[in-house]
């Protein structure tokens, strides 16, 4: 009757017997009748697959759908219609992990195409398999530092990385015995005094940046990696990758490592996830990367083959000496950015860029003009900006909901506006009207 549950009663009566139990209730006998519940779970009887989908839309339909001007690490950029049909082939939307090479051809070779791609977007040498998110692979790669550093176990983070991924360093390196310090800002940038300063004090692992930056300043990071490498620390780069198609790429800055997150690259916010984080480093760090590593090379045939490459054992047996116990990777949304770019190109990559960053500038000077707001630091920025308002930013944050708008994120007394290529010149004016009142 129920053809998906994996177990059979035959089967729960072996796995009892197996345990010294003769039912569920002398299984579940040490939990205190106090915090059982009794009651009926408020699960409604069978429907017909039209009930379902009503219920669904009828609960789907109470949800307030807004023109996002937010960003704050998660973009609203534009997602190809064909990126989710082409996903839902089963061929890829069942695969899993690619241990056999010979049966997971396909897999393999989206996932070394997508290796590709971001470290071409990165300029850097190469790329892994993919991480589960941006913050995590921040993670990865303030461990990576230390591993690589081994006999010292600071990493210095620049005040300009977003909040959150400082969290999760936070909990990374309370667990694994990692020491953070902190760069400080000077006018809305990495203090590149502060941070020699720092480094000067000695037993620095490495130093992490992140481009552009919390409040969407375009930092100059000239002579960081020179300062970095004079110490023996890595730089680590965290950037926005769909902003790499026109700024310059960690490659460029000299970095060491490059991390950050693909959601800018066509993944729909999706209400915080799936994402996708991304990792790349120069050739001589190859060994210490976690994660996979695809390869091409030829199979007896002579014909061409991927396969994973490069993997320590302890990454999948001595659990306790590897570098990193990540070995899975988000797989399914690294196809989806690979299909994204593969659609977009290098010049539609580009266009999307610079119409963001048209659209951003438009807005912020659009909102100068009404004399309410003022940029809170006189620096570059891409597609993103911090203003301070002269007024209640509150009550001006509510104004955009009840009209429809996504006005923003709230940050110390400011507002943290973000513009993407999907929003036109009517949706600006129209924010701007709303501020201005």
């Amino acid at each position: 009757m129920y053809k998906y549950f994996p177990h059979t009663e035959d089967d729960l009566k072996v796995m009892m017997e197996r345990v010294g139990v003769k039912n569920f209730d002398e299984l579940y006998a040490q939990i205190p009748e106090s915090i059982r519940f009794k009651g009926d779970y408020q699960i409604a009887s069978a429907s017909s697959e039209e009930g379902v989908r009503n219920v669904f839309n009828t609960l789907g339909s109470q949800n307030k759908q807004l023109t996002c001007f937010a960003g704050y690490g998660v973009y609203d950029h534009t997602t190809p219609s064909v990126i989710p049909s082409l996903l839902q082939r089963s061929e890829f939307l069942t695969s899993y992990t690619p241990y056999q090479a010979e049966i997971s051809q396909g897999t393999l070779h989206y996932i070394f195409e997508y290796q590709s791609m971001m470290a071409e977007l990165t300029g850097m040498d190469i790329s892994n398999a993919s991480m589960y998110d941006g913050t995590t692979a921040a993670a990865e790669a303030m461990m990576m530092a230390v591993a690589a550093g081994k006999k010292v176990n600071k990493v210095l983070v620049s005040g300009g990385v977003n909040p959150r991924t400082r969290e999760v360093l936070d909990t990374y390196a309370l667990h694994h015995g990692i020491e953070l310090g902190t760069i400080a800002m000077n006018d809305g940038v990495t203090d590149p005094d502060d941070l020699k300063a720092k480094l000067a004090q000695g037993g620095v692992a490495g130093v992490m940046v992140q481009q552009p930056n919390v409040f969407g300043i375009v930092e100059d990071f000239t002579g960081f990696a020179e300062a970095c490498h004079e110490q023996k620390a890595l730089f680590i780069m965290d950037s926005v990758i769909a902003d790499l198609a026109v700024l310059k790429t960690p490659g460029e800055w000299g970095a060491d490592i490059a991390v950050g997150d693909g959601q800018s690259l066509g993944i729909p916010m999706q209400f915080g996830g799936p994402y996708v984080g991304y990792m790349c480093c120069t050739e001589k760090l190859i060994r210490k990367m976690p994660g996979r590593i695809v390869g091409m090379t030829k199979d007896n045939r002579d014909q061409r083959a991927f396969v994973l490459t490069l993997q320590a054992r302890e990454q999948h047996i001595r659990r306790q000496k590897a570098t990193s116990n990540i070995c899975s990777n988000q797989s399914l949304m690294a196809l989806w950015v690979t299909v994204y770019l593969s659609l977009m190109g290098k010049q539609g990559v580009k266009e999307a860029a610079q119409l963001s960053y048209a659209g951003a500038h438009y807005l912020c000077d659009e909102l100068l003009k009404t004399r309410r707001f003022h940029l809170a630091y006189d620096q570059p920025f891409f597609n993103e900006f911090y203003v301070k308002y002269d007024g209640d930013v509150d009550a001006l944050y509510q104004r955009f909901i009840d009209a429809g708008f996504l006005g923003g994120v709230k940050l110390d007394g400011g507002l943290l506006l973000a513009v993407t290529e999907k929003r036109n010149k009517g949706e600006i004016d129209e924010l701007v009207k709303i501020a201005a009142r």
